[in-house]
């Protein structure tokens, strides 16, 4: 299993009859989770006194209830600072344990930017080294996007969503990160897929992190399990020929890890490359075991010199 271990502003500290107890910083809350089918007995103090309480209805959806919690407030992780408000169903805005997949992603950039440096690997339009283009997709509020553009990609960033896009740019503007190139754009992610293969455009690295079932700006239907194979072989036409990875991350649960290496290594056979799958999770404090959350898919290029 992959981790996000290296949060200091964020921690989930116990986890019990179907809810978590997580640290947002200064601030504690208790949310629902469907992985969570023990009963613990609740030993920390923050179960009796948290600042939100997420309460599930069994008619479906629920309410928070909120003790001293603000309506906004931030939280760090590394050089990025992010905004957090809790909105509808139980979200704050942020799924830390997409830190693990930030890093990972942070890491192939700047690696490939060195390679290109160092290898005269020339942009026709600038006469500069080639920049790192990367396309993250269901973006959300940015985490992707921003950990790319830290590590001096320029990227992408596509969301069904107005006012999440807009939470990215204000993500992005909170980090220092307001001057680089990242292009925000409002679209159906496969409406856009389309356009882009007839643009003749290509990236070299594409993040994906597709919700369970979703409507797009216009009524567009996804649902995970239909959708993502024939979206991924759309994907595929658009990685670079000098494309450093292609990653898929899902919190499906019937789209085992192994299922996400079995879609990868069709839609992307004829690029060999490694791929890669696991769990991805979140150690929980009490115990020092760890809370999974999905799973996640990579594909990468073999090393080059």
């Amino acid at each position: 299993m992959w981790l996000a271990d290296n949060w200091k502003d964020y921690e989930v500290l116990d986890t019990s009859s179907g809810e978590k107890l997580e640290r947002w910083g200064d601030y504690l809350l208790i949310r629902p989770d469907p992985q969570v089918i023990w009963n613990t007995e609740k030993r920390i103090r923050g179960w009796k006194k948290c600042s939100g309480h997420y309460h599930r209805s069994s008619k479906g959806g629920g309410e928070w209830e909120f003790f001293d919690l603000p309506k906004q407030w931030q939280i760090h992780y590394r050089n990025l600072t992010f905004n957090l408000k809790p909105f509808s169903f139980k979200h704050t805005g942020l799924f830390p344990e997409q830190a693990v997949n930030w890093d990972w992603c942070s890491e192939k950039i700047r690696d490939e930017r060195k390679r290109r440096e160092h290898s005269g690997v020339l942009d026709p339009e600038t006469g500069k080294p080639k920049p790192v283009r990367i396309l993250n997709l269901f973006a959300y509020t940015g985490g992707a996007t921003l950990s790319a553009a830290a590590a001096g990609a320029q990227v992408t960033h596509v969301d069904a969503s107005k006012g999440m896009v807009a939470w990215a740019r204000e993500n992005a503007e909170s980090s220092g990160l307001s001057d680089r190139p990242i292009r925000w754009l409002v679209d159906d992610c496969t409406k856009f897929i389309e356009r882009e293969i007839r643009r003749g455009h290509h990236y070299d690295g594409i993040i994906m992190d597709p919700p369970s079932y979703g409507r797009g700006p216009k009524g567009e239907i996804w649902k995970m399990e239909d959708n993502i194979y024939p979206f991924l072989e759309l994907c595929a036409k658009l990685l670079s020929d000098d494309a450093i990875f292609c990653l898929i991350n899902s919190y499906t649960t019937g789209l085992a890890p192994s299922v996400l290496t079995y879609m990868l290594s069709v839609a992307l056979a004829a690029r060999g490359g490694t791929i890669e799958s696991s769990e991805i999770g979140l150690p929980v404090t009490s115990t020092g075991l760890v809370l999974p959350c999905g799973s996640t898919g990579r594909w990468m290029r073999s090393n080059r010199d």
